[in-house]
């Protein structure tokens, strides 16, 4: 019979700290920095609703399920919607099932949109599944993976290139600054990602007092086993692109990709990708993770694909069947597909996920709206 404790992240023992880490380092889906406990740890510091289930049989400690606890007994992912990856992170032969933990743990129903089940503690068939996408130098070189980007699309980097020297000689020496801890540039990657966002459409993550706090406590991590990571392309001493994310020993996570609107006709985006990636092994890094998502550079850079989960899985309870009810509704009605319904839901959840208020989330919804009625209207925002 399982035994479910469920505390605040800041609550773990050293013990199971220690064993979540093994646990994830020895499987390569749990890889990523989120997937950890530092992870979770560092959401607990500014989020009083961070919780994780430590799941024991017999004594001994088989996983750890990571949640923002919410009212009627639904939880989402630990970090949401800054967790691009999520799951229990369990012993390979465990045996665990998703329904019997979450009754263990007094949760009705789960709602994932980047799940990592390689021990198939989830149901089998989630309703929709994701693409991520991943920079993986694993036994290849820097060189020879660019190489093969090229390859991909020959006449975009011959262009891209082009546009690297041209912007070299008509803006100032390209340099990229990895581990930049300029806070000035800090700020501005959130100010022009907040920007970008209201003229897309898209839902302001960084509106949110705890995502910003989160990612300013990360920023000044200099330690540890989970730290933020900023890298930057100056044309001289003018910022013209970069990225900020979390990093865990060899892996990177960026969480906002930002460039310069006064810069946008040399692309400085898809230049800062080719020198970043040229750079990852002086930077120790193997892996740069750059998640879900339909944008065009995802794809392009991004030669490995990992298959991801969307869906929710529900307990083995009376509010659990409650919740399966609710949820094949929305599936039914298209909640997990490409369409109007499957955007809708996506924008509720993120905005669910984000606003702890019912206010922030009136008026974020409200927003949403005009936004979509805008864009039907022709004004179409740009990619």
């Amino acid at each position: 019979m399982l035994d479910v404790e469920t505390l605040h992240p800041s609550l773990l023992s050293a013990a199971d700290v220690a064993l979540w880490r093994s646990l994830a380092a020895s499987q390569v889906g749990f890889a990523n920095p989120l997937m950890g406990p530092d992870f979770a740890q560092a959401v607990g510091k500014v989020r009083e609703d961070a919780r994780v289930a430590v799941v024991r049989r017999g004594g001994e400690t088989l996983g750890f399920l990571a949640y923002h606890r919410r009212p009627g007994g639904l939880a989402r992912p630990i970090g949401s919607p800054l967790s691009d990856y999520h799951g229990l992170v369990s012993r390979p032969d465990a045996g665990l099932k998703a329904d019997d933990v979450l009754r263990a743990a007094g949760v009705s129903v789960f709602r994932y949109t980047g799940l990592i089940d390689p021990h198939g503690v989830f149901p089998a068939a989630p309703e929709s599944d994701r693409t991520a996408y991943l920079i993986d130098l694993t036994g290849t070189s820097a060189e020879a993976y660019l190489e093969a980007v090229r390859v991909e699309s020959p006449k975009k980097i011959k262009n891209y290139r082009r546009l690297d020297h041209k912007l070299d000689r008509e803006a100032g020496p390209l340099r990229l600054v990895a581990g930049d801890t300029s806070r000035e540039a800090f700020n501005q990657l959130i100010d022009w990602k907040r920007e970008q966002l209201a003229r897309t459409g898209g839902h302001d993550f960084l509106r949110a007092d705890w995502t910003r706090e989160l990612m300013a406590d990360l920023f000044v991590q200099r330690d540890g086993e989970l730290r933020g990571l900023m890298i930057n392309l100056y044309a001289g001493d003018t910022l013209v692109s970069g990225h900020f994310g979390i990093r865990q020993g060899a892996v990177y996570h960026p969480w906002i990709a930002s460039t310069n609107p006064a810069h946008a006709a040399w692309s400085p985006g898809q230049i800062f990708f080719l020198r970043a990636i040229a750079a990852m092994p002086e930077l120790g890094l193997t892996r740069y993770d750059l998640g879900p998502g339909h944008d065009h550079y995802k794809r392009a850079y991004g030669l490995n694909t990992a298959t991801i989960g969307e869906g929710a899985a529900t307990a083995a309870s009376i509010g659990g069947r409650m919740a399966h009810s609710m949820e094949s509704v929305w599936s039914l009605a298209g909640a997990h597909g490409a369409g109007p319904v499957g955007q809708l839901r996506r924008r509720m959840d993120a905005i669910a996920s984000t606003e702890l208020t019912m206010s922030g989330r009136v008026r974020d919804f409200v927003e949403a709206v005009a936004s979509r009625a805008h864009r039907r209207q022709g004004d179409h925002p740009e990619a």
